[in-house]
């Protein structure tokens, strides 16, 4: 479970940035979409089971989902590095402040695994590991397992404490750990088990989804094609009803064999006779296989397919999102999805949520984190108001992430209407239009209703 995680100095964020999910011990609304897990040291905290990241385009709402993921791939890869002078490939600083290649950038997670609360901080630059540090939380009090220092003077790094409870030192990976190389990375690949409840939890917990891949690719739909297909699948049953019941038409859902047209595997083959041997059979090996088919209601009682290129790209986003989603929520991982509504209906949208705020549908306690520009969703049936985030820019060009309750709204207060008038921010400022010929648009307010 995601409690919290903070970035500063990547890409859009010059500054510390915090994503808190933390719940509200004020806000009674919708006890369903928090989790109590009664950590030591913590008794009767709640966290949320999801978070929407709210903001204008450009603002840096995507950096948030970026940032988490490039920092979960620099511990998945890290231990990877042969060579000290490599740079660190997911070290990206804030681009308009010259400044900032300089400094290192940050990461700082908070979660827990097995029930165990952990902190795991890394600061690096492109070139060097200059901070790492774990620490545990088993009975509620901290335990220092290691903090790593660079040191200038003494061109090293520093490790401490001497004597950490929890972690014993190993001094000999200590100093196989290269100085662009994560410690915790390195202690892994030379089998120290107890640091695998933290590792495994960065690079197999924390998942994410890019539903912005041009459709009709595969990688679409593979995970959601997967588990249809096999008959055993625990989630088949639950892909199928899903389908039926999300009012597109749909009857069923079968896998079938994408033939290569004669025209194209002609091209192809004539592409690969002028390849060395080695590499014949590259060019159209990925470009067909199996596809997913949907049956649709159609006149008479019949169950009629229609190819999936002709499929809408709401169907085609559903039927990638449902797969991953339902196994997610079965493991009850933590999952990031940047641009949630992609071409798909607010309302779809909305019941997709609904499964993971729900204790029934979510008993794994999985998490959703997600962007979005759908003000509809700002529903208090639906999303409680410590689960909306807001991200914006100052004129420096700086992203800047909050909550939504910096701002007090009030019980009953239209969030829809709050976000859209600008109360909040993270909206686009155009008031004389795109081009700067219109009148300034002022915004009023809502007239009282009068009572007939």
């Amino acid at each position: 479970m995601l409690l919290q995680f903070s970035v500063s100095n990547y890409r859009a964020f010059r500054d510390l940035q915090t994503l808190n999910l933390a719940a509200s011990n004020y806000d009674k609304a919708l006890p369903e979409s928090c989790i109590t897990p009664n950590l030591p040291g913590l008794k009767n905290r709640r966290w949320v089971k999801g978070a929407a990241i709210y903001g204008a385009n450009a603002s840096g709402k995507s950096t948030l989902i970026e940032a988490l993921e490039s920092f979960v791939g620099f511990v998945r890869e890290s231990a990877k590095t042969t060579d000290p002078q490599t740079p660190i490939p997911q070290i990206e600083p804030f681009a308009l402040d010259p400044a900032a290649a300089d400094e290192p950038t940050a990461f700082a997670v908070t979660f827990v695994n097995e029930g165990v609360r952990y902190e795991y901080r890394v600061a690096a630059t492109k070139t060097l590991v200059r901070h790492e540090s774990l620490r545990a939380f088993p009975l509620g009090k901290e335990q220092v397992w290691f903090v790593r220092e660079w040191s200038q003077e003494a061109a090293a790094h520093i490790f401490s404490p001497d004597s950490p409870k929890g972690l014993p030192r190993d001094r000999a990976v200590e100093k196989r750990t290269l100085p662009n190389m994560l410690y915790l990375s390195k202690a892994i690949a030379e089998n120290r088990k107890e640091l695998e409840p933290v590792f495994r939890w960065l690079v197999n917990r924390l998942v994410f989804l890019d539903l912005r891949i041009p459709f009709p690719s595969v990688a679409l739909y593979q995970d959601t094609l997967r588990s249809l297909a096999q008959d055993g699948s625990p989630n088949r049953d639950k892909i199928l009803r899903l389908l039926r019941n999300a009012d597109l038409g749909i009857r069923g859902a079968r896998q079938v064999d994408n033939v290569m047209p004669a025209e194209a595997d002609a091209f192809f083959k004539s592409m690969n006779d002028h390849l060395p041997e080695e590499a014949k059979g590259v060019f159209g090996t990925h470009l067909w296989g199996v596809e997913p088919e949907l049956l649709h209601a159609a006149p008479g009682g019949q169950n009629l397919p229609l190819p999936w290129v002709r499929e809408s790209a709401g169907t085609h986003r559903l039927f990638a999102l449902i797969g991953p989603l339902l196994e997610h929520l079965q493991a009850g991982r933590t999952l990031c999805v940047d641009e949630l509504e992609a071409s798909m209906h607010p309302l779809m949208v909305r019941e997709l949520l609904r499964l993971f705020f729900s204790d029934q549908e979510n008993p794994s306690r999985a998490q959703i984190i997600f962007t979005t520009h759908n003000p509809l969703l700002l529903d208090p049936t639906l999303i409680r108001r410590d689960q909306v985030w807001f991200t914006d820019k100052d004129d420096e060009g700086r992203a800047h992430l909050y909550p939504l309750t910096d701002y007090e709204p009030r019980v009953g207060e239209s969030l829809v209407r709050g976000y859209l008038a600008g109360r909040y921010g993270a909206v686009p400022f155009v008031p004389e239009g795109l081009l700067g010929t219109f009148p300034a648009v002022q915004i009023l307010p809502a007239k009282p209703e009068v009572n007939a």
